[in-house]
């Protein structure tokens, strides 16, 4: 018989989401539609767009189910680190394949766990010009369905990355119908991870305009000149 897999830690992270989504309900005007998409139960990775600081936090309070987030490193020092790892989120350099960050979700994933990654891997337009694979490869190696979503609202056009919307503001969260590929065993040649990471990629962007056309609603744009993800 199979041993189960053990998950990452969510004791906290069920803990924290109870009290977070009172408080962001009680600050912004916040509307998800879509959220049938994400499966009850079983693996998933939510693939998010990024347009500014509030887009994880609004995914960590409000989204259907607790998410496993790949969060950039430089968050993981002093007390902001320690709450990151009590909540069971997953240090991730942007800069280089990360591969101890890539077992972690992997880890979540074979546990029946959700993941949630940013496949543009910083902040931006939101439009998903860039992508990163990552995503692809995980979807690969653990068959877990893909669900897009797309953020409105968390940057205003010209704010720069760390603008926080207005008390009151409208924030949209939209989910999308998820794309999945079945679980590849080794060898995954090169060709089959970039298929499925363009693949992927054609299903975010179609997402992104569906879902701007639904709410009549655009993205903020480039982040302003100068301006840097940190």
């Amino acid at each position: 018989m199979t041993e189960p897999v053990a998950g990452l830690p969510e004791r906290g992270l069920r803990f924290m989401r109870g009290r977070a989504v009172r408080y962001f309900h009680r600050r912004w005007d916040i509307h998800q539609c879509g959220v049938e998409h994400v499966p009850a139960s079983g693996p998933v990775i939510v693939a998010s767009n990024h347009i500014g600081w509030l887009d994880g936090p609004l995914l960590f309070a409000t989204s259907p189910r607790p998410l496993h987030a790949l969060v950039k490193e430089e968050e993981f020092v002093g007390r902001t680190g320690r709450l990151l790892r009590v909540l069971g989120q997953i240090k991730v350099a942007r800069k280089r394949t990360d591969a101890g960050a890539l077992r972690q979700a992997l880890r979540a994933l074979g546990a029946g766990q959700g993941v949630l990654i940013y496949p543009e891997g910083r902040r931006g337009d939101g439009e998903f010009t860039r992508f990163k694979r990552g995503v692809a490869y995980l979807a690969l190696v653990s068959g877990a369905p893909v669900v897009p979503v797309v953020i409105f609202g968390t940057r205003q056009p010209g704010e720069p990355s760390e603008a926080r919307p207005a008390p009151g503001a409208r924030l949209d969260v939209v989910y999308g119908e998820p794309i999945q590929f079945p679980m590849q065993a080794w060898p995954r040649d090169r060709g089959m991870l970039e298929d499925a990471g363009a693949r992927i990629h054609d299903h975010l962007r179609a997402h992104v305009s569906q879902a701007k056309a639904t709410l009549n609603r655009d993205l903020p744009g480039p982040l302003p000149t100068g301006s840097t993800d940190v």
